[in-house]
């Protein structure tokens, strides 16, 4: 994706001879970053708060792009690891949620007809004593490509021969 934000750092980046490959994905980062942490960190009279305006970006990440430049040069300007949280539940534990939901939940020591959220939810507190909200399983759900299917409902007193009657596509018409 373009962006006349990058253009410009990657401009302003060629005064800076740089020897990183221009295929490396970090370099857009490092060319954004560079000018503005040389021309602060070099003591060209700029400020942070000038740098962050000029690139639109917050001054506190300015004045952080110049310590690791000040701390590590060019090096410190890559950009790092960024983890996330932990999933609570390991990819065997999801292969064995994935099985559990392709047959009935009664099968699974459920007391209900259907698999749901909530049903999903206590299977797995049940299971695994991992807690996942209602909604965090209806994102499961959709991970693992799994579709709610609804039975249809059955009235309590139809009659069975006069629905057939009533169909228009039925045999006996």
């Amino acid at each position: 994706m373009f962006s006349w934000r990058h253009a410009t750092s990657c401009h302003i980046w060629s005064d800076c001879g740089s020897d990183l490959a221009a295929g490396d994905p970090t370099f857009g980062r490092i060319a954004l970053r560079s000018p503005s942490a040389r021309r602060t960190a070099g003591g060209h009279g700029i400020t942070c708060p000038e740098a962050a305006t000029l690139l639109g970006d917050a001054p506190r990440s300015v004045e952080y792009w110049v310590h690791r430049f000040q701390g590590k040069g060019l090096a410190g300007l890559q950009e790092g690891e960024h983890p996330g949280r932990p999933r609570r539940l390991d990819g065997k534990q999801i292969e064995a949620i994935n099985r559990a939901l392709r047959g009935k939940p009664s099968d699974a020591g459920m007391r209900v007809n259907l698999w749901d959220g909530k049903t999903l939810s206590a299977w797995i507190e049940k299971e695994y004593g991992i807690h996942l909200g209602v909604r965090q399983c209806q994102r499961l759900f959709r991970r693992l490509d799994f579709r709610l299917r609804k039975p249809r409902p059955v009235l309590a007193k139809a009659d069975l021969g006069r629905q057939k009657r009533h169909k228009k596509n039925s045999e006996d018409t």
